[in-house]
């Protein structure tokens, strides 16, 4: 079993260092070329894998011009088109509610506010954060979608297990310079090594410092179970 670093800043501080090492050209998978598009591909995301969500914007982002024509399109053929993804049914309404809000109360342009984005239909603070990173440059949180979640409590740096008290706990630590990074860094991470089912600790640049480490430790700090 790893063992933590005396303070959970350190703890923090080593696993930047460390993932940065191993993953230098990290940043955000899905593809866009406008807020709009960014908000979108990160309603989509949700439960569904960045990959399959590329994959279907190529067609839609060409087929929809604005948030004028995604407001004005029928829940059938909105969903129709979104139909590979998960919950497309849910999405195509949350698009749809969120480009109308967009065009009536901010003249067409997707707001760069925390609380202006969270009031869009579909948007909470993980994807809003998301939108204000890459979208308009604001960073004022930290992204926890379930690598986040899982790689920050297996690594001892929260006990926490709802996404808004992860972040909390995560923002008093990670240094703020590093509060955009961190989230690929541990997306990366836990694609290649840090898995949800199977780790592979032999191969893991953290095992060390890593109290869910799978050669002594007999629980996994992510779920609380036993490996």
């Amino acid at each position: 079993m790893g063992t933590s670093l005396e303070s959970r800043a350190e703890q923090a501080e080593e696993i930047v260092d460390r993932l940065e090492d191993t993953y230098p050209d990290s940043t955000i998978s899905l593809r866009y070329s406008s807020r709009l598009e960014l908000l979108i591909a990160v309603i989509l995301s949700a439960q569904c894998t960045d990959e399959r969500v590329n994959e279907e914007t190529k067609d839609l982002f060409k087929t929809y011009d604005g948030p004028e024509e995604y407001a004005n399109a029928s829940q059938e053929e909105l969903a129709e088109a979104l139909n590979s993804i998960t919950y497309y049914n849910n999405k195509a309404k949350y698009i749809r509610s969120a480009c109308e809000t967009i065009v009536e109360e901010h003249d067409g342009e997707v707001p760069d506010t925390m609380d202006e984005l969270t009031e869009l239909s579909g948007v909470g603070r993980k994807t809003a954060n998301v939108v204000l990173q890459h979208g308009h440059d604001v960073v004022e949180g930290i992204v926890v979608d379930t690598h986040v979640q899982r790689l920050s409590r297996r690594l001892g740096l929260t006990e926490a297990e709802r996404p808004e008290r992860i972040e909390a706990e995560l923002m008093e630590i990670v240094p703020e310079v590093h509060w955009q990074q961190f989230t690929h860094l541990c997306i990366d991470h836990g694609r290649a090594v840090c898995t949800a089912r199977s780790p592979d600790c032999s191969d893991c640049v953290l095992a060390d410092i890593c109290p869910s480490e799978r050669g002594d430790s007999e629980i996994d700090l992510a779920s609380g179970n036993s490996w």
